[in-house]
């Protein structure tokens, strides 16, 4: 999992009302062994903060499995769900719980520059 905390996803400024140290050590403690907890600077999908990128199992990215992206994670019930399907196999193992299936968002497509 990559949680976002650069520019706008776990700000006060911009979301005066999420705990947002507190969701990193949640997820991290629900992760336990099984899962990696990583905080990236930014995202670049700053409309969708809270952004969550749930990683696949290395199995099921083997077998064609995506990351899934989710936005707007807020709350302590998205935060449980979230937990719960990371818990369950995640993305290729477990299916996407329908309560996070508004949280979901297209993998944004960057351009990169070629060197010259």
């Amino acid at each position: 999992m990559t949680i976002c905390r650069g520019c706008c996803c776990g700000t006060t400024r911009k979301h005066p009302g999420v705990d947002h140290d507190g969701q990193v050590g949640r997820f991290r403690a629900a992760a336990g062994q099984q899962h990696r907890v990583r905080v990236s600077d930014c995202l670049n999908v700053c409309g969708e903060s809270n952004v969550v990128v749930v990683q696949p199992a290395p199995a099921a990215r083997r077998d064609g499995a995506r990351p899934v992206w989710l936005g707007c994670v807020l709350d302590g019930d998205a935060e449980a769900r979230i937990a719960a399907w990371m818990r369950a196999g995640g993305p290729g193992v477990a299916p996407l719980p329908p309560a996070l299936e508004a949280h979901a968002f297209p993998a944004p497509r960057w351009k990169t520059q070629r060197a010259s």
